[in-house]
């Protein structure tokens, strides 16, 4: 791969990743324990949150394909970044509508504890999925 090409998706994918682990890993879990954050304000600040992340990551995602592609990648480049785009569209086109809908429940007043939702744990699946192929892509592409 070119240098410049690893160089430009390496970079792009450590900030990727860097995104995902601060705010899933970090920031999620933990506003719902700050004081007074109750159920619904911690769902309307990660909606917010996610949004704006999933955008971000959806924006390096292109940058990382594009760099990747433009690069003369080796097969094991070309499927990380394939497994880290996809993970992120499965996130995007069928577990956050599932997650919003039930957050919408949540914020119209209806009790959290009355229905669990698997969406989360779908989501965290992914999520770990995502940084699995990402730190492995990073560090191939440091070795480039």
């Amino acid at each position: 791969m070119h240098a410049t090409s690893a160089a430009t998706a390496g970079a792009l994918t450590f900030l990727w990743l860097g995104m995902v682990l601060a705010i899933s890993f970090l920031e999620a879990p933990l506003k719902f324990r700050a004081p007074g954050v109750t159920i619904p304000v911690g769902l309307g600040i990660g909606r917010l949150v996610f949004r704006a992340l999933n955008l971000a990551e959806a924006a390096l995602a292109v940058g990382v394909v594009v760099a990747v592609a433009t690069g003369g990648p080796s097969a094991a480049v070309v499927t990380l970044t394939a497994v880290a785009a996809v993970v992120l569209a499965a996130q995007l086109g069928l577990v956050r509508p599932r997650l919003n809908r039930r957050s919408d429940a949540v914020l119209a007043g209806e009790d959290p504890a009355e229905s669990r939702s698997r969406a989360h744990l779908y989501y965290v699946g992914l999520e770990i999925v995502k940084v699995l192929a990402l730190l492995a892509l990073g560090c191939l592409l440091q070795a480039v």
